[in-house]
């Protein structure tokens, strides 16, 4: 119970401390910023993935498992994804994330 509590703050550090409003929402393609942003200015799919990565790396410190990280990382990317496409709501976002790191607990 106590590493699936940590990484329940991992997630919630990962999307309301580490994650800035410019990544919020510029993690979407369907973002407005794109509409006047310049060329030089980051692509939806770096803005994903870094956060996606940190989220990566939070599962990765929290449970010694690079493995487990990594399938954290491409989850947490897919997951946002869907949401940032109006294929699933934020709290069945919310919902598959904490999915995720119960199946984690369970095979830690």
């Amino acid at each position: 119970m106590s590493l699936f509590f940590q990484l329940v703050i991992g997630h919630v550090f990962g999307d309301y401390v580490f994650q800035r409003q410019i990544m919020a929402t510029s993690k979407s393609r369907h973002a407005e910023i794109y509409k006047t942003a310049g060329p030089r200015f980051p692509p939806w799919y770096y803005w994903l993935g870094s956060h996606a990565l940190v989220h990566g790396g939070l599962v990765f410190f929290i449970t010694g498992s690079l493995l487990f990280g990594v399938i954290e990382t491409v989850l947490h990317a897919l997951i946002d994804h869907l949401k940032c496409e109006h294929k699933i709501g934020v709290h069945t976002d919310q919902g598959l994330h904490i999915l995720c790191k119960l199946g984690y607990v369970y095979f830690l």
